[in-house]
């Protein structure tokens, strides 16, 4: 038995109102891109478009929120595939996911490649989402090394950071052309971090 107490009355009201704001949100741009308009999220909803301010203070705010949501589901969707499969399966289950949802891929780009601006209203988050990213990543290609699953001849920052660009880097030139096979593209380059079957991975360089 648990003493937690679930939000009741108007609390729990708002806290379902806007999670449907987000998941029509979601929906709308996975549609449309960053075209998504908030008339259209609106309607999705049933509410005005003013009452989406009251959860929502900007467009920005929304659309970082879609981008959060992404995350989330995508890192499930990978652990997910982890537990059973290996690492190279796992990268390649979350790059797939991102191939799923183009809309909100193209988002993705757009907003970050603006939040280079430090004035962005986005900066903050993916200053903030690459350092978390970054720090996850380097922490899995660790644990990958010690248990034999990463290579170990090279640090694990670097290894761990050359996965987050080699993504990232893929999703801007699949933006730009549907027909690079960036899931495929994506295992390749994930093998390339695996030792051989029947190698240790290698001795830890000092890094």
């Amino acid at each position: 038995m648990t003493n937690e107490r679930k939000p009741r009355g108007p609390y729990r009201k708002s806290a379902q109102r806007r999670e449907q704001i987000l998941q029509a949100a979601y929906e709308a741009v996975d549609e449309h891109g960053e075209r998504a308009s908030l008339h259209d999220i609106a309607q999705r909803v049933g509410v005005t478009q003013p009452a989406l301010t009251y959860y929502f203070p900007t467009r920005d705010d929304l659309l970082l929120a879609v981008l959060e949501r992404r995350d989330v589901l995508g890192k499930a969707f990978g652990r997910a595939v982890a537990e059973r499969e290996t690492i190279v399966d796992s990268v390649v289950a979350g790059t797939r996911f991102v191939t799923d949802h183009p809309g909100i891929a193209k988002l993705h780009v757009t907003l970050a490649a603006a939040a280079t601006d430090p004035e962005s209203p986005a900066h903050g988050y993916f200053a903030d989402r690459y350092r978390a990213l970054a720090a996850e990543v380097i922490q899995a290609v660790e644990e990958g090394q010690r248990a034999g699953v990463f290579r170990a001849d090279q640090p694990a920052e670097h290894l761990a950071r050359a996965v987050v660009a080699v993504l990232e880097g893929l999703q801007m030139q699949w933006m730009h052309d549907p027909t690079v096979d960036m899931v495929g593209i994506a295992e390749t380059f994930t093998r390339m971090l695996v030792p051989p079957a029947g190698a240790d991975g290698g001795e830890q360089r000092e890094g």
